[in-house]
């Protein structure tokens, strides 16, 4: 497995990190993978914008978004 070393962290950051760490009972390591992983490799499985619009329900009447003049 490749390591991964972050430098230059805001000290909130690195706050926070450690807060959410304690909190899902994991060190800030374990949670720092698991952000990495939820944000670059879970999301590659939802769907585009494109699906998401063309999955909705087709309601209402054109003339619904016409400008009252």
């Amino acid at each position: 497995m490749a390591q991964l070393i972050v430098r230059n962290l805001d000290e909130e950051v690195v706050r926070r990190l450690k807060l959410r760490a304690a909190q899902n009972g994991r060190s800030a390591e374990a949670e720092h993978r698991a952000i990495l992983e939820a944000v670059l490799l879970e999301r590659s499985s939802q769907s585009s914008l494109k699906q998401l619009l063309q999955s909705m329900p087709d309601v209402g009447e054109d003339t619904d978004f016409l400008l009252s003049t």
